[in-house]
């Protein structure tokens, strides 16, 4: 064989093919693998070959993103950034000083808020009044379900009183109706509408600012869950047709074409010329995106059983199904006649079901045809459909980092599942023992975008750094190997890289250098890592 480009010798290489898991040298020629193995790989080094002592740091696979918004994650970067910050003041102070510092800014826009840093979940006008009183102010929550407006944002939006809810939202109110300042799903676009758009160059420095983070964080491809509008939220299509055809995308991106829930099938047409009029490159368009419910948090995620209410006793409250049932089993059935993949977002087990039933009507109407339609989310999972997902080869796409216990999930959300229905929550160990395949995802701007954190919920079930001794379900824990699978080979197998996510002779080069072999620390350990080299088609991407 003629001499690698580049090999990495004195492993472990962990490979995440199941007939070798583990070697300690890889070589590289062009933007393939071209053997994987031990001592004999060195007889592909030559005079130009570049190698890589690992000196027992772990290579292995480039971490793929099922579920991510890149584009709004990265314009996010460079707005009001609420994330991480835990108690009132310090968010107000975060959103007083970026306010002075942005004097010419029309509207001070951005989010990351907690719910649980507020009362109820709900933040109200008068404290955004308090810091910016002269300015309209829209921050998205972390979860970006939601936001929380000023009294000038909800004046421009002549929202009041007397201002109906739209069907897919709710606007929070104070005692005599009038607006209190949060702005529930559907009811944010009342006042993103009026927020002036990025321009394209914003978006394409938004792009290229999330690539530079998601590749110092070993990530190499994702699937960017939402390429249209939606909520005032701007299209990314042209950012990544743009940075496609001029070579600075290089990361590998499936997009998720947005299912207008306005619209009916109507729009297929549509989607279809916007898969071929969008794939370029390392840009593949070839999914939709359809958002079947909201969150559980503001009671919103569709439920088979109503809510409790503060007391424990049942409202009367399911939450929301944007799409009708009977519509979505049609919908789904003619979007995989077309060789679409599906993605769900799929929280509550009544929304679980739902897309579950559309899955089924389709296999029933076309036969399998492989297109690997995904539930993203499944926060509540009803036990009884658990075997579904591998008897229809529906694909379980898992937020890990969700899945633990913290002010949000102890203060807002299991007093109102319940005992029973709490215990259905994300439950990663149940859909592999019962057959699913798995894949991850982060959901960045909601939660982190780091794969090691999530990989490291996903096996302890307890947040990274955590003071909080108590194991959030663990018998929904699962082992590393299986998590590392869901981040790599299960993530590419949804986005569609058949030949990544492995590390196989004739795959592509997408690599990732730990700076510690994760499996021979303690899990407790296991975000304490850190990425040292990523490469996406043999080249270097970053280094730390």
């Amino acid at each position: 064989m003629p001499h690698a480009d580049l090999v990495f010798t004195r492993g472990p290489v962990l490979t995440m093919d199941p007939a070798r898991t583990r070697a300690s040298s890889l070589a590289v020629t062009g933007d393939r693998i071209t053997a994987v193995g031990h001592d004999e790989v060195s007889e592909l080094i030559g005079p130009r070959t570049e190698v890589v002592d690992l000196r027992g740091k772990l290579l292995l696979p480039g971490f793929q993103d099922a579920h991510i918004h890149a584009v709004g994650g990265g314009c996010e970067l460079a707005e009001c950034d609420l994330s991480g910050v835990v108690d009132v003041e310090s968010c107000l102070e975060r959103i007083r000083a970026f306010a002075e510092a942005h004097p010419e800014r029309e509207w001070i826009t951005g989010g990351g808020w907690s719910l649980e840093t507020f009362a109820g979940g709900l933040p109200t006008r008068q404290l955004l009044d308090s810091v910016v009183p002269d300015r309209p102010v829209l921050l998205a929550n972390r979860d970006h379900h939601g936001a929380w407006a000023n009294s000038r944002a909800l004046e421009l939006a002549g929202i009041t009183a007397g201002t109906p809810d739209p069907a897919d939202g709710r606007v929070e109110r104070e005692a005599d109706g009038a607006p209190s300042g949060t702005l529930q799903e559907g009811a944010t676009g009342l006042v993103s509408r009026l927020v002036p758009p990025s321009t394209p160059a914003d978006r394409v420095a938004g792009l290229l600012r999330a690539q530079k983070l998601l590749h110092s964080l070993g990530v190499t491809g994702w699937q960017d869950a939402l390429l249209g509008s939606f909520n005032g939220m701007p299209d990314p299509s042209e950012a990544y047709l743009a940075a496609a055809k001029d070579g600075s995308l290089t990361a590998r991106v499936a997009g998720a074409l947005w299912w207008d829930r306005e619209r009916g099938g109507d729009q297929i047409p549509e989607l279809v010329a916007r898969r071929g009029a969008l794939t370029f490159g390392r840009f593949r368009v070839g999914s939709v995106k359809i958002m079947q419910d909201g969150i559980a948090e503001n009671f919103t995620a569709a439920m088979t059983t109503p809510y409790l209410d503060g007391c424990g006793c049942a409202t009367a409250n399911s939450g929301l199904s944007f799409v009708d049932p009977d519509a979505l089993r049609r919908h789904v059935t003619e979007l995989d006649a077309l060789d679409f993949q599906v993605h769900f977002h799929a929280l509550g087990d009544r929304a679980v079901r739902e897309a579950l039933n559309a899955i089924e009507a389709a296999v029933a109407a076309n036969g399998r045809r492989g297109n690997r339609h995904h539930l993203a989310h499944l926060q509540v999972v009803h036990p009884d459909d658990l075997p579904r997902f591998a008897a229809l080869g529906a694909i379980a796409n898992i937020q890990p980092l969700w899945a633990a216990h913290e002010p949000q999930m102890d203060e807002l959300t299991i007093p109102f599942l319940g005992p029973e229905r709490a215990s259905w929550q994300y439950p990663f160990g149940s859909l592999l023992r019962a057959g699913a395949t798995l894949a991850a995802g982060s959901d960045w701007p909601v939660s982190s975008p780091n794969p090691l954190e999530g990989i490291h919920v996903a096996v302890n079930r307890r947040e990274p750094g955590s003071q909080d001794e108590r194991v959030f379900l663990p018998e929904q824990r699962i082992d590393l190997m299986t998590a590392l699978a869901a981040y790599t080979a299960g993530a590419a197998h949804v986005n569609g890289h058949d030949d990544a996510g492995s590390l196989r002779p004739g795959h592509l080069a997408d690599l990732v250098v730990l700076d510690r072999d994760v499996f021979a620390a303690p899990p407790e350990e296991i975000a304490e890592a850190g990425v040292e080299r990523t490469y996406v088609g043999g080249a270097l991407v970053h280094q730390a």
